[in-house]
């Protein structure tokens, strides 16, 4: 068994002589398997402290830089701020660079200064996948930046690792759940996505169409887009979607604005059967609660924060590398199995 350990800190770790450590390490047998597990298990006990000493009192400054609406970029701090304490013993400090909306140039100029002031161990970031912001991530690795993607991935740029669902795979969820719950009763499906210029949104929205199209070809799609999944905007595109197609029947949400949807259906009285949406923030929360969506499709932001620092963590060798990351479990959540946090911060 390979490690970097004298036999007689094994021992000391295990609570057994040298001489059976020994034994165990070089296979010569005579040891009862019991043993041989405690000798193990002292390895792998010393490999985890040495990480912790490594870490120890090591400070990380982390910049979050998003483009989202601030129901979900305060979503993502809460998740962030909750999960701190379980780092230690480093330090992670953070700082936040949220927009709502603006020009992308606005963007890469947070993410320039950044690489210019220095004092900067890694950035989480959703942005939209553009060659210049590709190009900036760029400038961020080759000054020793790491970048984690969160939720909405930038795979042709120079971003250490993406944290988040399998977008694709949640648009054919989606869509196996609307076909299951609309059955063969007749109306179009209005999709909804912030703006087209981000990945994950327009993974869910191939994900939806290609499921969609295979199990019910004749269900029409109606999309509404760039309303930057902000309320205001959201409302006035979807009443005139609308008013020009009386079939709408169905809501799947990609870029949320959820709230101003629902309140445009009400003020044309008109209903709808089924609504899918995304992420349990505040208002997804209450609009669940309130059975007026019927289910969404969430992913344990805490779990994607923590992973995300944990990623920073690695690439400045603080960590050891555990493999490539793995996409976020896809959780549908309805009214009658949403997480504690959630119910509770409702």
């Amino acid at each position: 068994m390979a490690h970097p350990y004298p036999i007689r800190e094994i021992a000391r770790q295990a609570g057994l002589s040298e001489a059976t450590v020994d034994r165990v390490l070089n296979d010569r047998g005579g040891v009862r398997e019991s043993t041989a597990r405690e000798v193990h298990q002292a390895v792998k006990d010393l490999d985890r402290q040495r990480t912790q000493v490594r870490i120890g009192g090591r400070t990380f400054m982390i910049d979050i830089v998003m483009r989202a609406p601030e129901r979900f970029s305060s979503a993502v701090r809460a998740a962030l701020e909750a999960e701190l304490p379980s780092l230690r013993p480093a330090v992670m400090r953070s700082r936040f660079h949220f927009r709502e909306t603006g020009p992308v140039e606005e963007l890469i100029a947070a993410l320039d200064r950044i690489a210019q002031r220095g004092g900067c161990q890694g950035i989480v970031l959703k942005a939209p996948d553009v060659p210049e912001v590709t190009a900036a991530v760029g400038r961020l690795a080759a000054v020793g930046i790491p970048v984690v993607t969160l939720v909405t991935d930038l795979p042709s740029s120079a971003r250490r690792s993406y944290v988040g669902i399998d977008n694709r795979a949640a648009g054919a969820t989606a869509a196996y759940l609307m076909g299951q719950w609309l059955g063969d009763r007749p109306g179009n499906v209005l999709t909804t996505i912030s703006r087209g210029f981000f990945r994950g949104e327009e993974e869910r929205e191939m994900g939806f169409r290609g499921a969609l199209r295979n199990a019910h070809p004749g269900r029409t799609l109606v999309e509404v887009t760039d309303s930057d999944g902000l309320d205001a905007t959201q409302r006035d595109l979807v009443l005139r979607a609308l008013r020009r197609d009386p079939d709408i029947r169905a809501v799947y949400s990609m870029g949320g604005g959820n709230t101003a949807t629902i309140q445009a259906f009400e003020e044309l009285g008109r209903g709808y059967e089924v609504f899918i949406a995304h992420d349990l923030d505040h208002d997804n929360t209450r609009l669940l609660r309130e059975r007026r969506l019927s289910a969404v499709l969430h992913h344990d932001l805490r779990q994607d924060m923590r992973r995300a620092c944990q990623i920073i963590m690695r690439a400045h060798g603080a960590l050891p590398d555990d493999g490539p990351s793995l996409p976020s479990p896809i959780q549908v959540v309805t009214p009658y199995n949403m997480p504690p946090d959630a119910v509770r911060d409702a």
